[in-house]
């Protein structure tokens, strides 16, 4: 199978499902990322004296590694206005996630859920364009069968101290998939890439948030109790 993980910013995924990827690469899938912003906004660069264009660039060197640690079999980085995603036309991000959909050919797309865990804006735009986009290829991509939302439970988005983070309740969540040691291992050198955000990585903890089981809702899709596989009845070579 193939799927196709849509986020706006480098270290989405390795703060998020970077566990998930591993695991899916070592059951043989083809796992592909596409980051939509090279992230040089952040405050970080500050730190560190960079332009938003340095910063971008050393944020898609850490990524590189990223690619590397989680054995991604694709990785695309766009250069869209980091912290600008709400005021571009939303017809001009479509238009690129729709251009990779077609390039990748994946029968899974997933991006965040409707609250973006952490609300933060670039993440909400994500969302409602990923959507708009897969509704509209369905017509006509054949191997397209899923959208996925990557979430939080409910328990665990309470146990974010530093940032006030989202959950989806019970009723909500169709997925639960269950990854091993080795790969959070590897989503923890994965964040270990991120060597301008170190500080924040073990500021916030964000390591011992990484958990075995990986939460996901579907798009016009339910399923109780939640699918153990992101895969689960969708077909394909």
């Amino acid at each position: 199978m193939r799927v196709l993980y849509v986020f706006p910013h480098p270290d989405d995924e390795s703060f998020g499902v970077a566990h998930a990827m591993s695991k899916q690469r070592r059951q043989g899938h083809e796992v592909y990322l596409l980051t939509l912003t090279r992230g040089g906004a952040t405050r970080q660069r500050f730190k560190y004296g960079y332009s938003v264009e340095q910063m971008g660039r050393v944020r898609y060197r850490e990524m590189r590694d990223v690619a590397r640690v989680l054995d991604l079999t694709g990785m695309t980085v766009l250069d869209l206005p980091d912290s600008g995603l709400k005021e571009m036309d939303p017809r001009a991000i479509e238009q690129v996630i729709g251009k990779e959909i077609e390039r990748v050919r994946p029968h899974v797309v997933v991006t965040y859920a409707v609250h973006g865990i952490s609300g933060f804006h670039d993440h909400l735009v994500t969302h409602a364009v990923v959507k708009r986009a897969f509704v509209d290829l369905t017509e006509r991509a054949p191997d397209l069968q899923r959208l996925a939302f990557y979430t939080l439970t409910e328990e665990d988005a309470a146990q974010g101290t530093h940032f006030r983070l989202s959950g989806s309740p019970p009723d909500e969540i169709d997925c639960l998939f269950e990854v091993d040691a080795v790969d959070l291992e590897r989503a923890r050198r994965a964040l270990d890439c991120y060597v301008t955000f170190r500080e924040t990585i073990e500021k916030t903890g964000i390591k011992d948030m990484i958990h075995s089981r990986v939460a996901f809702e579907l798009y016009r899709e339910s399923h109780q109790p939640p699918l153990r596989d992101l895969f689960a009845g969708v077909t394909g070579p």
